[in-house]
């Protein structure tokens, strides 16, 4: 992202816009309510011509480039569709030097609003491999006057080095080591990172939760981890995509063998706590 840019503020929203910002995010979360909800984001989303836009949300600051980019149109207009009951279920486990790591973090969303609610002993690691989100992300950090987010710009996978990373033309939230979709797919190559290396490189003793969505490579991020990482190292909590249809090994089994249960499933995710 062009650290040049206009200062925070400087693409406030204003008349109409602001209003239908305003009204998406007092919407009930109903059926009716959300399909009214998307007629006005779209409406939004064509007065705003293409520019950003800078508004708080969900506890943090944000300069959204709401279009092809799900995670930003749901933070901006509607935040109780952004995995709220994800965020709440984190944020119920912060204590004293809580560890969050946000494995495919794209513009900040959860990484922000757990900075927020952790306080200055909490230490989130963000990590993202898409250089143009990457630089959404890290401007997102700066924005806010929290302290303890790092940003990490790569791809966790079962390997270092570097890796192909396939992006979704139509969702840049949607990304992958695994193909997204051969005919439209942009290639692009990136930084690959184990888990256990991330964690160690950090020098983390502990990690209470992380938060998985990378279209698909959960598993072969978890396995490698659970083959080499201490049991010290284990997370106590995980917010893990439900992407079973994808996964090559039965990681839910894997994680049930290691002692992590399922405490809840979303829509989108399954939320998982560790009793062993």
């Amino acid at each position: 992202m062009n650290d040049n840019l206009p200062p925070y503020g400087a693409y406030a929203p204003k008349g109409v816009v602001a209003g239908i910002i305003g009204f998406t995010r007092a919407l009930p979360g109903t059926w009716i309510a959300k399909r009214v909800g998307f007629l006005a984001r779209r409406i939004g989303i064509a007065m705003l011509g293409g520019k950003p836009v800078d508004a708080e949300s969900i506890g943090a600051r944000f300069r959204l480039y709401p279009y092809n980019n799900v995670c930003e149109k749901r933070i901006l207009f509607s935040p109780r569709d952004f995995d709220e009951k994800e965020r709440e279920w984190l944020a119920a486990r912060i204590g004293e030097r809580f560890t969050f790591l946000d494995i495919g973090a794209n513009v900040g969303g959860y990484s922000l609003y757990l900075a927020a609610k952790a306080g200055p002993s909490g230490r989130i690691i963000a990590i993202e491999p898409q250089p143009e989100v990457f630089g959404q992300l890290s401007y997102n950090i700066r924005l806010n006057p929290f302290g303890n987010v790092k940003a990490i710009e790569a791809a966790v996978a079962d390997r270092n080095g570097e890796l192909t990373l396939f992006l979704d033309p139509k969702n840049k939230g949607e990304a992958s080591v695994k193909i997204v979709s051969a005919d439209e797919a942009r290639q692009v190559k990136v930084p690959a990172r184990t888990l256990l290396d991330v964690a160690t490189s950090e020098g983390l003793d502990h990690i209470d939760a992380i938060k998985l969505d990378v279209e698909g490579a959960e598993d072969i991020i978890m396995k490698r981890f659970f083959l080499e990482a201490p049991e010290s190292l284990w997370p106590k909590a995980i917010v893990v995509e439900r992407g079973e249809e994808r996964w090559g090994i039965d990681l839910l089994g894997l994680l049930a063998e290691r002692g992590y249960v399922i405490v809840g499933k979303t829509r989108n995710n399954h939320l998982m706590e560790r009793r062993a």
